[in-house]
């Protein structure tokens, strides 16, 4: 009973932030609320008894990516009157694809009370959902989790190869042409006629 009171404390604040991320006005409070978000979502994960993912969600978006993204965002002079031009032109797509997730989960759940009845697996004292997902992600999934490392490594190389860009105003220094230098290619020594003075 209380485990089902904590799921739903956390499930609301899970949809209050998610709506607060779509419809507050200020990025870095958008920002803000995915993270909440995203600890809740991980709240109800460590419910469901999955840790390792729960953590996994919390060191990788909460610890990495959403803190990129607030820098970012706070770097950035976003105009967000040109952000919100197409809000309402957008509006009845958004509500589609809803409906369209809505529908799913309402399917999903269904088949899950009106279905037919899941199966059950008594699991041993010692049973490590860690361990679990590790032996089944490579065992049973090791050439799509190669594949979607490899197309990872991929991204990342194509992103610092679109952002690593030289530059024309910006002056650097070749240390291997200083180093290179010698006093006979640049000092130049002129004799001239002296002059008397007058």
């Amino acid at each position: 009973m209380f485990e089902t009171v904590v799921f739903y404390v956390f499930a609301a604040v899970l949809l209050l932030a998610a709506l607060r991320v779509i419809t507050a006005r200020n990025p870095v409070h958008c920002a803000l609320y995915l993270v909440l978000a995203f600890f809740t979502a991980a709240a109800i994960w460590l419910l469901l008894r999955a840790e390792f993912l729960a953590i996994t969600l919390v060191v990788v978006y909460v610890g990495a990516v959403m803190v990129l993204f607030l820098f970012v965002v706070m770097m950035l002079d976003i105009n967000l009157e040109r952000l919100r031009e197409g809000f309402w032109k957008n509006l009845p797509l958004a509500v589609v694809v809803g409906g369209v997730m809505a529908f799913e989960m309402v399917a999903v759940l269904a088949q899950r009370y009106y279905g037919a009845a899941p199966r059950t697996r008594v699991l041993p004292a010692d049973y490590s959902n860690t361990k679990e997902l590790g032996r089944v992600l490579y065992t049973q999934y090791a050439y799509a989790f190669e594949i979607a490392a490899v197309i990872l490594l991929v991204a990342i190389v194509a992103a610092i190869a679109l952002t690593l860009r030289r530059r024309k105003d910006s002056k650097a220094q070749d240390v291997a042409q200083q180093i290179a230098a010698r006093p006979a290619e640049r000092v130049r020594l002129v004799q001239m006629p002296s002059e008397r003075d007058r």
